[in-house]
């Protein structure tokens, strides 16, 4: 893997997952001290940053890592909903059938396991159905192959997962989310494009609506400095 490649990987995974917090400075030097690169393939990583709105360059500080707000899911959604149903539509059309009802069977594995009662190994149980959810991206896209449509919820995506680090899923929602992706698993393995899609169409409203009640909670609360 090429430097540049290392180093941007690196840094997008670390503002996805909230370690460089909107805000932060990625100094050239420092930055490229940390990750052991030189500065060439540095600036290459923060171009890429750059263009996927996970950074921004600004006057007179260089390259931060950009804003994300609850606020922005709305205008998110507006996008990814008709985009998401169609996905499951197509690859219900064009997908492996096993490839999906295995999906569904380790969904619900995880869905069985974070509503148990004793709530053991609960955070690798959190990590593994939000890794699930990504491997379910993955195979739908592959089974649509249509690299504008899935080039474009990539980019949606990642905004998403930032938005969604802030809404901070509870256990009840995750176990809830595990059963909506396990619906839509069986759907697409059916073959049914229209109830694929319907399948998508509840998990998104229902993610949504989550979101929105968190963010409205959290702005009803008290106010700390963060």
């Amino acid at each position: 893997m090429r430097a540049s490649d290392r180093a941007y990987q690196r840094l997008r995974n670390e503002i996805l997952e909230g370690t460089l917090a909107a805000g932060t400075l990625l100094g050239e030097v420092e930055q490229a001290e940390r990750l052991g690169v030189s500065r060439t393939p540095l600036r290459e990583a923060l171009s890429r940053l750059t263009a996927d709105g996970l950074a921004d360059q600004t006057q007179g500080r260089g390259t931060v890592v950009s804003s994300v707000s609850l606020d922005d899911v709305d205008l998110l959604f507006e996008l990814r909903l008709p985009l998401e149903v169609q996905a499951a539509r197509l690859a219900a059309q064009r997908g492996d059938a096993e490839r999906f009802t295995a999906l569904a069977e380790r969904f619900s594995q995880v869905e069985e396991a974070l509503a148990a009662p004793d709530g053991a190994g609960r955070e690798d149980q959190e990590a593994r159905c939000y890794d699930l959810a990504e491997e379910l991206d993955e195979a739908i896209a592959e089974a649509v192959d249509n690299s504008y449509l899935t080039g474009t919820l990539r980019g949606l995506r990642v905004h998403l997962v930032r938005v969604r680090r802030l809404a901070r899923d509870e256990p009840a929602r995750l176990v809830e989310s595990a059963r909506e992706h396990r619906t839509v698993c069986t759907a697409i393995a059916s073959a049914d494009g229209e109830t694929a899609a319907a399948a998508m169409l509840i998990h998104l409203r229902r993610s949504l609506a989550y979101i929105t009640d968190r963010s409205a909670a959290s702005a009803d609360g008290p106010k700390t400095r963060p």
